[in-house]
């Protein structure tokens, strides 16, 4: 007998039952579910951060320490490397703005098709 038939001859002897049983405790069992159904709607009123505690512990729990620290790492790795390249940029961008400002340009040079590549070429001998 598997366990879906099982239930479903306990569930058809007990409804079975419940005509046999007197006024007095079929009112009792009405007020015990009674009472249970409002303690659980009680139960159900949360707040947000207790509903989101009780996702994050369901959903990951499983995780070890290893595995968040790594993950932890990796974060704070492109934070990084996202910071130095940005500063890379702007350094880069400066010594072509200071070139510009200072004056130390040819008037030729301004006008030159190559003027980006003449730019780029200084700003890195500068840099040396």
């Amino acid at each position: 007998m598997n366990e879906l038939h099982f239930a479903h001859r306990v569930r058809q002897h007990l409804n079975r039952g419940l005509h046999d049983l007197s006024p007095a405790t079929a009112g009792r069992l009405e007020a015990a579910r009674e009472l249970a159904l409002e303690h659980k709607r009680i139960a159900v009123h949360q707040s947000a951060l207790a509903i989101a505690g009780s996702y994050v512990h369901r959903h990951f729990d499983h995780l070890h320490l290893k595995q968040v620290l790594a993950a932890l790492a990796l974060v704070t790795g492109i934070a990084f490397y996202t910071y130095w390249h940005a500063d890379q940029s702007i350094a880069e961008l400066e010594a072509i703005d200071s070139a510009l400002l200072a004056d130390d340009l040819p008037i030729g040079a301004l006008t030159d098709k190559g003027f980006d590549a003449w730019l780029k070429s200084s700003s890195v001998q500068q840099s040396h």
